[in-house]
């Protein structure tokens, strides 16, 4: 049986590893960026979709349904992203005949309208922030005024991953925010329409991980936190939440099982929570797909949820029961971006000139790099995860910092340092972090002027590198002295 992966990097790469496991053929699709791209080696199969733009290929619905077609694809995987929330695609993918390994395309056009999602959530008995069930116009209604008092979130009906979002502070505010919202939901998801929500403040944003048969049979595998964020974009995932207590976790499995039930949920989806001050949870949002954060599920349940993805759809049935589902320690995952955090975190480009990715106990890194792979602006600027699972939180902590410092990119510039400063902050180590809390968070100048001292240094240690390949050259030097200084000079642990 072959299965397409409909996506790119390392979500493409991280199922088709599942689909090898299982002996299952992967097929990759690719767009002319990503002719030499790591998914598409490490497939069976690759068929090109298009054009580099997204819009022109892994957007392009039709041509990845042809591609399926011609090389007898029997189900399509779409990652996250992309095509995954597209319940017009969905439907097409299942009127020819192929399986579309996620939600139903009715419950994909559901909980991709939001306004639907928290019709539905507020009939299933969970709470719902105030806000608007219509929507939103060049005004609020006055009604609707009194009811959630500025400062207000304006977002965007469809899609997720933080556009289509703008905070608005006041009345003065309002026009602007509300066009520039629609503009960014317009290029987004191709749909302009937003709605109004409360503010929470000072909240906490937890998930919980779901997965249904579509019949009516639902597992939690327990929650997530992701309250470190920046413009609505998750860095740091963890699981399980800190802080919690029993009584909450099993309020907030309680409310998301209970959705997905009246959904009659197939396959992979998560529920999303916001918590106030007080402990109080809220719905926001399901997100109906495999999320980025899902590594870190997988490592405290010890489960391969792509693997019960694809028994579903081969089987139609789920691999796991609820009773057989049991939290083990603590895993945090850090998101890599090619970016530049002292200029405002605009995307970086480059190419990859030396790459040594962290390992040792507990470390896992997801990723789709090689050295003298290009980065451009083309996609999005995650280029790779690294989690880590510890006995407890702390060690999780400490070992997700021990792999940071080992990580070398060379040629890019990058976020780590300013993950390994979030990581060694007070209040993230207290596990008291909210949504907010990288608005107020001071970055340290990562790059430092170097002084003539450290120039001069380096000059030498050149000079020294320089003599000493000349003289194994003369001598036929130890190859494993050679790489041993090789390793030196780089900085590798």
């Amino acid at each position: 049986m072959k299965i397409l992966v409909a996506n790119r990097g390392e979500i493409a790469i991280r199922i088709m590893r599942t689909c090898r496991e299982f002996g299952l053929k992967s097929v990759a699709v690719y767009s002319e960026a990503d002719k030499n791209a790591l998914h598409v080696r490490y497939a069976d199969e690759a068929v090109a979709i298009g054009p580099t733009p997204a819009a022109q290929s892994y957007l392009n619905g039709k041509s990845i349904l042809h591609a399926a077609l011609q090389v007898g694809a029997k189900a399509i995987h779409p990652g996250y992203g992309f095509l995954s929330e597209n319940a017009d695609f969905a439907r097409e993918v299942e009127q020819n005949g192929l399986t579309f390994i996620g939600p139903t395309p009715e419950v994909l056009s559901l909980t991709g309208d939001k306004l639907a999602a928290r019709k539905i959530a507020r009939e299933a008995g969970l709470p719902v922030l105030a806000g608007s069930d219509v929507p939103l116009g060049e005004s609020i209604p006055v009604n609707l005024a009194r009811q959630v008092p500025y400062p207000i979130l304006i977002k965007a009906v469809s899609g997720g991953g933080g556009r289509g979002i703008r905070l608005v502070k006041n009345p003065e505010e309002f026009s602007f925010m509300l066009e520039s919202a629609q503009k960014e939901a317009l290029a987004a998801f191709g749909n302009d329409t937003v709605y109004l929500e409360q503010l929470v403040q000072s909240a906490r944003h937890i998930e919980v991980q779901i997965l249904g048969d579509g019949q009516g049979d639902v597992v939690c595998l327990g929650e997530r936190e992701c309250s470190i964020q920046r413009r609505h974009q998750k860095l740091i995932e963890e699981a399980p939440a800190p802080g919690l207590t029993d009584e909450q976790r099993n309020e907030l499995y309680e409310y998301a099982v209970r959705l997905a039930k009246m959904l009659r949920y197939r396959s992979l989806g998560t529920v999303e929570f916001l918590m106030d001050e007080e402990g109080h949870f809220f719905f926001i949002e399901v997100n109906p797909r495999i999320q980025v954060e899902h590594t870190v599920t997988e490592m405290v349940t010890r489960t391969d949820l792509v693997a019960a993805q694809l028994e579903l759809a081969v089987n139609g049935r789920m691999g796991y029961f609820q009773d057989q589902v049991a939290l083990q320690g603590w895993a945090i995952e850090a998101r890599i971006l090619a970016e530049d955090a002292e200029n405002n975190f605009i995307p970086a480009t480059g190419t990859v000139e030396y790459l040594h990715e962290p390992g040792g106990p507990g470390i896992r890194v997801d990723s789709a790099l090689f050295t003298g792979m290009e980065i451009t602006t083309d996609y999005d600027s995650m280029v790779a995860k690294v989690i880590a699972w510890g006995e407890n939180r702390d060690h999780a902590i400490r070992r997700l910092q021990r792999a940071l410092v080992e990580y070398r990119l060379v040629g890019i510039l990058t976020n780590i340092e300013f993950l390994q400063q979030i990581l060694a902050s007070e209040k993230f180590i207290g596990g008291n972090a909210n949504t907010t809390y990288l608005d107020h968070f001071k970055l340290i100048p990562l790059r430092q002027e170097s002084s003539i001292e450290e120039e001069i240094a380096l000059a030498a240690a050149l000079v020294t590198h320089h003599s000493r390949k000349e003289s194994q050259k003369k001598t036929h030097g130890s190859i494993w002295l050679a790489t041993a200084w090789r390793e030196q000079m780089r900085g590798t642990p």
